[in-house]
């Protein structure tokens, strides 16, 4: 039975990703030794500040009301198990794992966190990018299915994406009454000026309830060969009669994708507290 008007106790956060660009040499980009050998092994999540990437992360969630996390992993992801499996690393936040095997895109990991959620309503976000403290906050307010999405120029402006990754993710169309109407990947430039402003962009930052595994299950594969998240999306919203409420963020999310990426995250950081 789905449960309606809850509030929302558990997050899962995608963490089983291959890591290509972070693997990628770049002669322009020196690197300390501990955060060469993480980023050698695509390891985003666990590439050390001064603690792991995916310990800011966690730690805005722990403040907003989270206690039960589930961390959707690789096989080959021994490191972040058993740092985060070790005696006091997190105090507030009860820490699981679930394995994606094969990794088949983001909708394929969001069914391998079915079993950790239960009846329960989730949260989803990314173990390679730092929300800030405003969208976790907008995101637990939601007590049913719901999207925080980021104006096109606050990420220009004040995060460390670039015009030519940001024309790579999904932007969101949004009705009056701030109710997700539409899902885009990868618009062309015609589409990006067609549409009204602001231009509202998803990072991946949801709050699901247990549909969302039938529109997962039994989806399509992309044009790129997986199963994607936006894709499962629709088809709930289609099928399943799900609708998602929407809620613009007006910070930045910073994004860790590649090497270029690390000075702009650790000046974020720098000073920041992590308490999970």
């Amino acid at each position: 039975m789905v449960q309606f008007s809850q509030p929302v106790h558990k997050a899962v956060i995608l963490a089983a990703g291959m890591g290509t660009r972070m693997k990628k040499a770049d002669a322009a980009v020196g690197l300390p030794p501990e955060q060469s050998r993480a980023a050698d092994a695509g390891l985003k999540a666990m590439i050390p500040f001064e603690r792991p990437f995916l310990d800011y992360v966690l730690t805005p969630l722990a403040d907003a009301g989270i206690t039960q996390v589930c961390l959707v992993v690789a096989p080959r992801h021994d490191e972040i198990k058993n740092y985060y499996s070790q005696p006091g690393i997190a105090r507030r936040l009860k820490i699981t794992f679930a394995v994606q095997d094969p990794p088949r895109g983001t909708a394929d990991a969001v069914l391998a966190a079915q079993a950790f959620a239960g009846q329960d309503g989730f949260l989803l976000l990314n173990s390679d990018n730092y929300y800030p403290a405003e969208a976790v906050k907008l995101l637990c307010g939601l007590t049913s299915p719901g999207v925080v999405v980021y104006p096109r120029e606050v990420l220009l402006e004040h995060s460390n994406i670039s015009a030519e990754r940001i024309s790579k993710y999904s932007l969101v169309q949004v009705s009056a009454d701030d109710r997700l109407e539409g899902i885009i990947e990868k618009p062309t430039e015609e589409q990006l000026h067609s549409l009204p402003q602001p231009i509202l962009i998803s990072m991946n930052s949801w709050r699901f309830d247990q549909r969302i595994f039938a529109a997962c299950r039994g989806l399509a594969v992309s044009p790129h060969g997986e199963l994607e998240l936006p894709d499962a999306v629709l088809r709930s919203s289609r099928e399943f009669g799900v609708v998602y409420r929407v809620r613009r963020c007006t910070q930045a999310v910073f994004d860790l994708s590649s090497r270029s990426d690390i000075a702009p995250v650790a000046a974020l950081l720098r000073g920041k507290p992590v308490h999970i």
